[in-house]
């Protein structure tokens, strides 16, 4: 129309693919997409390791089939390897993507033995939630300084926030998991640079 100012339109910041139904499958997108920002951090200085990219690809091919055990499992093997002594200067709040194997101790130990499972659920349920909106923020910080647009994202992230609760809510995991998807749609898998060394079963036959 002649006169109207060039403004460009507005995109929805939750426009990307559905999101899955399946709870265990929502409980994945929240490792995935900051386990897919974390291999790009300044501390790998844009060549991650391949044992560290391997079960994230892994993860994220098992999810796409459905197969969402064995991408869990995946997971689980990235997250003990962020826990390696070899990584000590992955920074805080990916640090809480780190899962140690804790030497065996009598059950009496843990802070939380005399709690109620309704009890020890909501803790567990609020830590969750702190660290999600932790991670999101140090999300939308390194896209920053790294050139890449999570601009649209970042109402989710204020959503979320204001529905954290305590008690956390569904209104908190709905936006949250919303602002993972829509990272993982925007931020590109990390890749090694050079070529990756085949592993043993993709070896050619001489």
């Amino acid at each position: 129309m002649p006169g109207a100012p060039n403004r460009p339109p507005e995109i929805a910041p939750a426009a990307e693919a559905t999101l899955p139904a399946d709870e265990t499958a929502r409980r994945l997108l929240r490792r995935l997409g900051p386990m897919r920002v974390a291999l790009q951090l300044e501390l790998w200085k844009g060549n991650p390791s391949q044992e560290l990219l391997r079960p994230l690809e892994l993860a994220e091919t098992n999810l796409a089939s459905g197969d969402l055990a064995t991408a869990s499992g995946h997971l689980d093997q990235l997250a003990v390897r962020f826990a390696e002594p070899r990584w000590p200067t992955l920074p805080v709040p990916f640090r809480g993507l780190r899962v140690s194997i804790p030497a065996p101790q009598p059950p009496q130990w843990d802070p939380e033995h005399a709690l109620s499972p309704a009890e020890k659920d909501a803790r567990r349920l609020q830590r969750e939630a702190e660290l999600q909106v932790a991670l999101a923020r140090a999300t939308l910080e390194w896209a920053a300084r790294s050139g890449v647009d999570l601009a649209g994202l970042a109402p989710l992230l204020v959503e979320a926030a204001a529905a954290q609760g305590p008690p956390t809510t569904p209104a908190f995991f709905d936006a949250i998991d919303r602002f993972w998807q829509g990272v993982r749609a925007r931020v590109p898998m990390p890749k090694p640079q050079g070529r990756a060394p085949l592993a043993p079963s993709e070896s050619r036959v001489a």
